[in-house]
């Protein structure tokens, strides 16, 4: 009797490769890059804003989860597993030879990330730095004229631009690899993958310790950075609709 391949998969031993943390930080980057990039499209491009008459709308909900999306980070690093987040840090920020033959295209050993991961978190963080500052100037100008610097709507579109790309690029690759895309889902992977794909990289067994809850001092700072993000954003939306 011929075996179902999905079973025999599932079988397969995995090692742990993304803590709940990072997966976390993960979702709420995907998400807020969905909705900013969506409401951002109404705004920008008038074929769009045709179809989507509210502008107002579409603005509130664009400042409402840039807000949403600062405030869930800092909720994600008051409130997660942050010695996980420095390692994680480390890793990416460590860049090696084998990492700069990855990036030229040519077959390297990998560790947790590859060459072209680690260039995709860094860019990604210096977009998101410039889509913070050039994204306040823009709201900041609005109501004082000396704060509309040249260039700065210029520098939010074209780092729009990019981001859609480096996006576009991501999800390809992790569609084009489950086992990949079941790291971020899951937490796990296949450990055949992880040494085909990651030969440097040494994994811990799934199933490890669970990390244990936050003390009561940082779980009432991250009530604040909520109450302090949710009045934040209705504050942008009252703004917009007055």
């Amino acid at each position: 009797m011929a075996v179902d391949p999905r079973l025999v998969r599932a079988a397969e031993p995995r090692v742990a490769r993304f803590g709940a943390t990072e997966r976390h930080l993960h979702t709420v980057h995907a998400a807020a890059f969905a909705v900013l990039l969506a409401t951002g499209f109404v705004l920008y491009l008038p074929f769009m804003a045709q179809i989507v008459s509210d502008r107002p709308l579409m603005k509130a909900i664009h400042l409402a989860a840039a807000v949403g999306w600062l405030t869930a980070l800092a909720l994600v690093v008051v409130l997660g597993d942050r010695p996980a987040l420095r390692r994680t840090r480390r890793e990416i920020e460590r860049f090696d030879d084998d990492d700069l033959l990855f990036l030229r295209r040519r077959r390297a050993p990998s560790g947790r990330f590859n060459g072209g991961q680690k260039a995709h978190a860094i860019v990604q963080a210096g977009l998101s730095l410039l889509f913070v500052v050039s994204g306040t100037l823009l709201w900041l100008g609005e109501r004082d004229t000396a704060l509309r610097l040249p260039g700065t709507i210029a520098l939010h579109d074209a780092a729009t631009a990019l981001l859609a790309v480096l996006v576009a690029g991501h999800i390809w690759t992790a569609f084009s690899q489950p086992q990949s895309l079941e790291g971020i889902w899951r937490g796990t992977v296949p450990a055949r993958y992880a040494a085909e794909q990651h030969e440097k990289w040494r994994p811990a067994a799934a199933g490890g310790r669970r990390r244990a809850r936050p003390e009561a001092a940082r779980i009432a700072l991250g009530l604040l950075v909520a109450a302090a993000g949710i009045f934040a954003a209705l504050a942008l939306v009252l703004d917009v609709a007055g």
